[in-house]
């Protein structure tokens, strides 16, 4: 069994910061099997070309005690394809295990994302990957559940750390 984990992270425009976790049995996330949101009452300010620094605190108080065997993450794990570190490399430094970015703009340095089109949609997904290749990164992204563009899972943790939805 893999246990797999989708995060994001929202900031309000009054402060802090909310987290989310999905976390499912496989990696096509067929079936969620817990859910989490931590708040932040104090989060970094952005910091262009360090993301990392206001998001990997966040990830980490919502993964606290949590065991993954892979996790995704919204945004780029290399920014380009010399591996200039994006947020799904600094979280698989501090985790130490495989992660798969989930891009939905196109970075202009990030010429080795491969793109995926889901569903109907015209528009892809940008996938990059740390610690499994970039093509099974890319196939399990094409089969994770749900018939959108974006997957169900990555859905609902957008929705969650939104404070959108509740936790079921």
């Amino acid at each position: 069994m893999t246990r797999s984990g989708a995060v994001d992270v929202q900031y309000p425009d009054e402060g802090g910061g909310r987290a989310a976790l999905v976390v499912a049995d496989d990696p096509t996330f067929a079936t969620i099997v817990e859910e989490r949101v931590r708040w932040l009452d104090e989060v970094a300010p952005y910091e262009p070309g360090a993301f990392y620094k206001r998001e990997l605190p966040a990830i980490q108080a919502v993964l606290q005690h949590e065991s993954l065997d892979l996790i995704v993450v919204d945004g780029y794990v290399d920014l380009d394809p010399d591996g200039r570190p994006g947020l799904g490399a600094h979280v698989h430094e501090a985790l130490g295990i495989p992660v798969i970015g989930v891009a939905k703009t196109a970075f202009r340095s990030a010429t080795h994302a491969i793109e995926v089109r889901r569903g109907s949609a015209d528009r892809p997904l940008y996938i990059t990957s740390i610690g499994l290749p970039r093509d099974r990164a890319a196939d399990i992204v094409t089969r994770m559940a749900g018939p959108h563009r974006m997957p169900d899972a990555l859905r609902r943790v957008d929705a969650l750390a939104r404070g959108h939805a509740a936790i079921a």
